[in-house]
């Protein structure tokens, strides 16, 4: 366990700091552009690429480690079909909906003027092909993970948000919003490469296409496709943000993306450190049917994040004010900007732990081959609890109840969850 927590440790220092240049991006888009219609058509641009990286990516990523631990045949040859796999996933997806750019664009954000879709669409073209590297970078971060090499994978998110961030600011004045674009394809290539190095390097697998199908491929999307049906409704939660803040007007959007990202700042440090280490052990202990370790992890871990993240609640509850004061008061974020961003923030902190929560909980279920469960709970809440908070209390909150519907639905699941693992697993 000690060496579990140091091994925890030394990814937790890289992803502070790769999650730092991923916040710093945030922090030049608000320095550059504020809460403008630039502002915001570089978020609203980013939505879908983001969402593909992180659903598609993340299920496919996660059902791979599950079969790894449990398959019975040629690991070398799992790899290599598991490879082909997310490749043409990856291709498929992306080709798609590069295709409906227009269709897509007005099917989700209606409320653009002229001027913002024409800047949003070419955006949205430089940062889609992007997707494809996206998922496959954490798909070989995954093939890294479980056999022990995470340093790597976690350099290769410090580089991709480095090089983004640094090409953006670098090219903004030649190109203006659009090097936002050209950063995160440039910064995408960058990671691939870097993981593709790696894995050459370490000599682990050869990721020579094999199309055969095989039992274990089978299972890969049996179990892949509930989990990216749950990421893809927790991820509908950013999606959702962009389409209600398009009804308040100029710089609604960007201000209602600046306070969720201030806050997942910390849990998203602590949990993508924790879940790097934790799930393949999890996945691990789980065929091994050592339910006493796995047990000692969930209460471990729980206390952890209840520990870490509930005092940073209170503190970016009360200084909320000062704190987006000194990250994003700098450059063109006005003071307008301030006081449209700094309700949105407060009321976005009372999620921080409930969203950590319901992550670390949901990779036990995952762990079990049970990701059916966490879908349910993920829509119910999604859909219905936090579509139905925005729509009791737009009127009266205005955009502070998009943060409200994600605070109560939040913590709503994490009942849900938790109460389910209690009485199925005990745990």
């Amino acid at each position: 366990m000690n060496k579990m927590m140091k091994i925890i440790g030394a990814v937790a220092v890289i992803n502070i700091v790769a999650r730092l240049f991923g916040f710093v991006r945030e922090m030049a888009i608000a320095n550059q552009y504020g809460t403008s219609t630039a502002a915001d058509a570089i978020v609203t641009a980013y939505t879908i690429p983001n969402f593909i990286y992180l659903v598609v990516g993340g299920a496919l990523t996660t059902a791979f480690i599950s079969v790894y631990h449990s398959t019975k045949t040629d690991k070398a040859l799992f790899v290599r079909k598991s490879f082909t796999t997310v490749l043409v996933a990856a291709v498929a997806i992306t080709v798609i909906l590069i295709i409906f750019t227009d269709p897509l664009l007005h099917l989700f954000f209606k409320g653009l003027s002229v001027e913002e879709y024409a800047l949003t669409r070419n955006l949205y073209l430089w940062m889609m092909p992007s997707s494809i590297i996206l998922v496959l970078s954490t798909w070989m971060s995954g093939v890294l993970n479980v056999n022990g090499k995470f340093n790597l994978s976690s350099l290769a998110v410090l580089l991709y948000n480095a090089s983004f961030v640094g090409i953006a600011v670098l090219l903004t004045s030649y190109f203006g919003p659009e090097s936002y674009g050209i950063g995160a394809l440039v910064g995408a290539l960058l990671m691939g490469g870097f993981l593709y190095a790696g894995l050459r390097k370490s000599r682990l697998y050869s990721l020579k296409p094999s199309f055969a199908m095989s039992v274990d491929t089978k299972r890969l999307w049996v179990i892949a496709l509930p989990i990216l049906f749950g990421g893809a409704s927790l991820q509908f939660y950013a999606v959702i943000h962009r389409i209600v803040a398009d009804g308040f007007g100029t710089g609604t959007i960007s201000a209602v993306n600046f306070a969720s990202k201030l806050t997942g700042f910390p849990q998203a440090i602590m949990m993508t450190a924790v879940t790097t280490v934790i799930y393949p052990l999890l996945s691990k202990k789980q065929g091994e049917g050592d339910m006493e370790t796995i047990r000692a992890l969930y209460k471990k871990g729980m206390l952890y994040l209840f520990a870490l993240l509930v005092p940073a609640t209170a503190i970016a509850y009360f200084f909320a004010e000062p704190l987006v004061r000194l990250v994003f008061g700098h450059g063109e974020f006005t003071e307008a900007s301030i006081l449209l961003t700094v309700p949105l923030f407060r009321v976005f902190t009372l999620s921080m732990f409930f969203l950590a929560a319901n992550t670390y909980i949901t990779r036990f279920y995952y762990a079990k081959a049970n990701s059916l469960v966490p879908v349910i709970f993920s829509l119910i809440n999604v859909f219905v609890i936090n579509l139905g908070v925005i729509y009791l209390m737009i009127d009266s909150y205005g955009a502070s109840a998009i943060a409200y519907g994600t605070v109560i639905s939040a913590a709503m699941n994490f009942v849900m969850l938790a109460v389910y693992a209690r009485v199925k697993w005990k745990l």
